[in-house]
């Protein structure tokens, strides 16, 4: 077993990154060679802007390398949740922006030519238990009348051509899709630097000042300044921004990857080869990989830590949660584990804006891998100049009461959504 993420083992190394010492002066300088930061250098640089991107390790090393796969449309929350709080002019608008963020990475791979196996998969909510599929019937009435036709509830007898495992119904997304993550980001890389942009990789900022409207950002291997900074980092800020750390829960999430599975395995397991989520809170996510590997995940701990020894340990839960699920693959190999951090908020809504000097995208809470590139190229817009098409612009992010960097509280969250899920 490799711990090791299968999207990182699986794509081409990105060659293009700058050797040498860092300096110079910039339009804008990006903290963060993910989606969000790419993006954003891809756009800038397409313009004419002089753009470089700080990477404090290697280009999709964060969350951009470590998701499970899913492109999903949709939000974190119900969309009766979320007409809820955010009223119905804004909930339809962040949807929509989902939507629009997977036309967006279609368009963008067809464009620059990344081979990255996408596909229009649709998505299946899963129902764990019979209330379940009752919440999700009355979400499914109300969403697909007033914000998403391309949607369908699917009945327990519907379900079996599609998941080989007893669920009590489901909502189809029809939009959301599937991709290679790790070739996706090699070539949104390759594709910002055939651009312009240049990109620093190993390259870890240590300071941020700003005087008379010029930002300076000292790195480990020297310094930039830049007349607009974008922030692009994620669950991976870092304390000397402490604005953002303060406003930013950094979570474990983990995934395992089956030895490729047979045709009798898939047709057994996944003969509808989409993307599934369940709907318990501490719940899993799983798809086929592009050479048949079960790709499942979910937040087998609540940990704000990624190592070899806390991969393990949840890669053991995952099993025990594959096989639970997917008697059939009991015993199966596992030939890969491993885990990152996700960017939370405290209400699970994304943010994108500027704030005091610097620009940002982040707080995806898990729907990072459709939203990023969208939300990277409407910074690179506003700054820009352009209409800032920005659905969260001017939303209030207050900052976690208690919270300055390390989640202390993670532990009690945890138990507190087993026992929702014992008795919900």
């Amino acid at each position: 077993m490799k711990f090791v993420s299968y999207w990182h083992d699986t794509a081409p190394v990105f060659t293009g990154a700058v050797q040498g010492p860092v300096s110079g002066h910039y339009d804008v300088a990006v903290i963060g060679a993910g989606f969000t930061g790419l993006a954003a250098a891809r756009q800038l640089a397409r313009a004419g802007a002089k753009v470089v991107v700080l990477e404090a390790e290697r280009i999709g090393f964060g969350a951009s390398g470590r998701n499970g796969g899913h492109l999903n449309n949709g939000l974190a929350h119900s969309y009766l949740g979320a007409k809820a709080e955010l009223g119905k002019e804004r909930a339809i608008a962040l949807y929509h922006a989902l939507d629009d963020s997977i036309d967006t990475i279609e368009a963008l791979i067809a464009e620059e030519g990344i081979d990255c196996n996408f596909r229009r998969s649709g998505k299946l909510k899963l129902a764990s238990k019979p209330k379940h599929f009752e919440a999700i019937a009355r979400n499914f009435e109300t969403l697909n009348k007033e914000c998403d036709p391309d949607t369908a509830l699917l009945s327990q007898e519907e379900l079996r051509q599609e998941v080989g495992s007893p669920f009590y119904g489901a909502m189809l997304s029809k939009k959301s899709a599937m991709m290679h993550m790790g070739r996706y980001v090699a070539g949104l890389a390759t594709a910002a630097a055939r651009h312009g942009a240049t990109i620093f990789e190993g390259t870890t900022v240590t300071e941020h000042r700003e005087t008379n409207g010029i930002h300076t950002l000292q790195t480990s291997r020297g310094s930039v300044t830049a007349a607009n900074v974008v922030m692009a980092t994620g669950a991976y800020t870092t304390q000397n921004f402490t604005w953002f750390r303060r406003r930013i829960i950094a979570v474990g999430s983990f995934l395992i990857a089956t030895r490729p599975l047979t045709d009798t395995e898939v047709a057994a397991v996944m003969p509808g080869n989409r993307t599934c989520v369940t709907t318990m809170n501490i719940g899993n996510y799983w798809r086929l990989a592009p050479d048949n590997r079960l790709i499942f995940g979910g937040r087998a701990r609540f940990s704000a830590t990624s190592d070899q020894r806390s991969d393990e340990k949840s890669g053991a839960i995952l099993r025990e949660s594959m096989e639970r699920i997917f008697p059939q693959l009991k015993g199966v190999e596992i030939d890969y584990c491993w885990g990152g951090l996700v960017d939370m908020t405290a209400d699970r809504y994304p943010r994108a804006g500027f704030h005091d000097g610097l620009w940002y995208a982040m707080g995806y809470s898990g729907h990072g891998a459709q939203l990023s590139t969208h939300l990277g190229m409407m910074v690179a817009d506003a700054i820009l100049g352009k209409v800032d098409r920005n659905p969260m612009r001017d939303y209030p992010w207050p900052a976690v009461p208690g919270h300055f960097g390390k989640p202390w509280f993670l532990p009690l969250v945890g138990q507190y959504y087993k026992m929702l899920d014992r008795f919900q």
